[in-house]
C-alpha cells in the first residue's frame, strides 16, 4: 500500500485545515486508517483512528471536538478536518493503514506526512 498524504500548512491559531490521505496498491477498504502527529524533538503521537466501514473512530483527547475523520472508500482516500487549531497542534502528520489502534507499532503503512505550523 502507498499512501500520499496532502494538505498541509501554515494556519492562525483558531484556523482549519483539511488533511487528505490518498491510498494506492491494495485493497484500502479492508483497512483501519490513522492519523498520527510527530512534533520536533517529540515522539509521535496518535491522534485519530477510523474503522474500514468508518462506523468506529477513536481520537486523542487533545483533538476531541476538533478533529473530524472520515473517509471514502471508493476514492481510497481517508480525511482529517481540523478546525479550532492551536499551536501545540504544530507537527508533521502522518497517515497509517492497520489495525483498528492508537498504537503506531499495529499500523503497517505509513505516508511520508504532511506539515502543519500553526502560528499564535
Amino acid at each position: 500500500v502507498q499512501l500520499q498524504a496532502f494538505g498541509g500548512g501554515l494556519v492562525q491559531a483558531g484556523g482549519s485545515l483539511r488533511l487528505s490521505c490518498a491510498a494506492s496498491g491494495r485493497t484500502f477498504s479492508n483497512y483501519a486508517m490513522g492519523w498520527f502527529r510527530q512534533a520536533p524533538g517529540k515522539e509521535r503521537e496518535f491522534v485519530v483512528a477510523i474503522s474500514w466501514s468508518g462506523e468506529t473512530t477513536y481520537y486523542s483527547n487533545s483533538v476531541k471536538g476538533r478533529f473530524t475523520v472520515s473517509r471514502d472508500n471508493a476514492k481510497n482516500t481517508v480525511y482529517l478536518q481540523m478546525n479550532s487549531l492551536k499551536p501545540e497542534d504544530t507537527a508533521t502528520y502522518y497517515c497509517a493503514v492497520g489495525r483498528l489502534s492508537f498504537r503506531t507499532d499495529l499500523y503497517d503503512y505509513w505516508g511520508q506526512g504532511t506539515q502543519v505550523t500553526v502560528s499564535s
